[in-house]
């Protein structure tokens, strides 16, 4: 079975090699380089077994986009808190969804309304669309990109559906097939950027139920999710084109 790895860092100025993974699974490091080939070098290297490869990296490499610390203690706030980064944010706040559905979604009256009708009677003026409009009023931007699955599921469909809402309210909602997040490496993680400053990740159980969040502020940890965005913007495409496309297939 392949690794889950998700890409680390790199010092390279052209994103090439020598660069850094981690096997989401287990924890270990994957280091990308040049090989050391001379003869003489690998005879001077100890334990190093018949099947084993010797790579050539910059010390920086490590002390830049190596783990900080073997077990992080995660820096977790309640759920006010969480709501409040939604009205001190000062730039930007984007968030990627990742998850098949969620718990939250299944326990809303509309969602019934969904399974039974394929429709839902959209609230324009709920609390989240009020400070939407807010914060983009303010000159703020707000967007996401969904992962979709192939087909979608009940759930995923029924954020298309709700999508309307959100993007009435200015949000710049996206979707990518999930095929192509996973050829990009992308994590299975739901998390929000905001500012290019601070990562709130957002945990879940196996049944889809919202856990808490962890707040990230160590730069590299940041840069390393903001490039993760640029990736999931690149080819993903706005929620109505998306849903069009669905209707004629």
């Amino acid at each position: 079975m392949a690794r889950r790895l998700i890409f680390t860092g790199t010092d390279s100025k052209n994103g090439g090699c020598p660069a850094l993974h981690t096997d989401t699974d287990s924890g270990e490091v994957i280091v990308q380089g040049p090989p050391l080939r001379d003869p003489d070098d690998l005879g001077r290297l100890k334990h190093l077994g018949p099947d084993d490869v010797a790579v050539v990296v910059p010390a920086e490499l490590l002390v830049n986009h190596g783990p900080k610390e073997l077990h992080r203690v995660p820096n977790t706030i309640d759920l006010d808190e969480f709501g409040q980064l939604f009205r001190t944010f000062e730039h930007t706040a984007w968030r990627l969804e990742t998850r098949r559905g969620y718990a939250s979604d299944r326990e809303d009256p509309t969602y019934s309304e969904f399974v039974e009708t394929g429709s839902i009677t959209l609230d324009y003026d709920d609390d989240w669309s009020q400070n939407i409009r807010r914060q983009v009023l303010a000159g703020k931007t707000i967007g996401r990109v969904r992962i979709v699955d192939e087909p979608p599921t009940e759930g995923q469909l029924f954020l298309l559906a709700d999508s309307p809402r959100n993007t009435a309210a200015g949000e710049d909602i996206r979707c990518l097939l999930r095929s192509e997040a996973n050829a990009r490496l992308l994590p299975a993680e739901d998390f929000w950027i905001f500012d290019s400053r601070m990562v709130a990740r957002l945990n879940f159980d196996e049944q889809d139920v919202f856990h808490d969040v962890e707040i990230i502020t160590e730069p590299v940890e940041v840069l390393r999710y903001c490039q993760l965005r640029d990736v999931a913007m690149h080819d993903a495409i706005p929620c109505s084109e998306f849903a069009a496309h669905l209707r004629t297939t």
